[in-house]
């Protein structure tokens, strides 16, 4: 269980005060798809995510993003249990979406860098440190149900 000083609280949620889940989400995502495009196998139902065109203006490629930051948001709230609050998420990606759990590692950093390039100064190596930390514990808590 991760442990968390009121500092580093403080710092998590004013990290999220700032994200605008309808930018940040499907930014986050689409940068995954293109960077890492073998992440489009999980993706079959979504149509034509074959290039970078088609990756940014697809409409559920963008709505799938707003859900995943949405669901980041159980996590600010939930910090002192973020693996219960995502036990029955995991499952679902490990039994269910057959999800490679290395791939929630690589959409975390997505959500990083596309929070820095809006942040700018504001997300300092400080404040970067404390955000990765919270991060690894949402991708360890979306790992744990995996056998």
């Amino acid at each position: 269980m991760v442990k968390w000083t009121d500092k580093e609280r403080s710092m998590v949620r004013a990290v999220w005060e700032k994200v605008n889940i309808d930018e940040v989400g499907p930014e986050a995502l689409a940068r995954v798809l293109i960077v890492y495009p073998w992440t489009e196998r999980y993706f079959g139902t979504f149509g034509d995510i074959f290039t970078v065109t088609a990756v940014l203006n697809n409409a559920k490629v963008a709505a799938h993003g707003k859900v995943v930051l949405t669901a980041l948001d159980a996590a600010v709230k939930n910090m002192d249990n973020i693996p219960e609050t995502y036990a029955a998420l995991s499952r679902l990606h490990y039994e269910k979406l057959q999800v490679d759990p290395d791939n929630f590692r690589l959409l975390a950093d997505c959500i990083t860098i596309s929070i820095a390039c809006k942040l700018k100064s504001d997300l300092d190596p400080q404040v970067h440190a404390t955000w990765h930390k919270f991060l690894s514990a949402v991708v360890d808590a979306m790992s744990s149900q995996y056998y």
